[in-house]
């Protein structure tokens, strides 16, 4: 499973794929992650930044509120992000069309 919620939270496990020419989702990456493509390089954090401004665009949550609970230096992340109604709608879509 690529998420688990909380009462007030979702944790989503995420495969990043840095050095892409734009941020983007695409799809599962099997069975239990989110495979995210990104438009920064993996030095120094930058990949980590990107990621996280990205997830708060696309959620419309702040971008202090996502909390990475581990894989700041794997590629396989898991990020705990406040529940917001476009995280949801995205859940939701992903499971509909596995």
């Amino acid at each position: 499973m690529f998420y688990s919620e909380d009462d007030d939270s979702v944790t989503l496990k995420v495969k990043a794929q840095p050095s892409a020419s734009r941020s983007e989702f695409c799809g599962l990456y099997g069975e239990d992650a989110i495979k995210v493509r990104l438009a920064a390089p993996a030095v120094e954090g930058a990949a980590n930044k990107e990621l996280v401004k990205f997830l708060a665009k696309k959620f419309k949550v702040s971008k202090s509120s996502i909390e990475f609970r581990s894989g700041q230096n794997s590629k396989i992340k898991l990020l705990k992000l406040p529940k917001s109604r476009e995280l949801d709608g995205f859940i939701k879509e992903l499971e509909s069309g596995r």
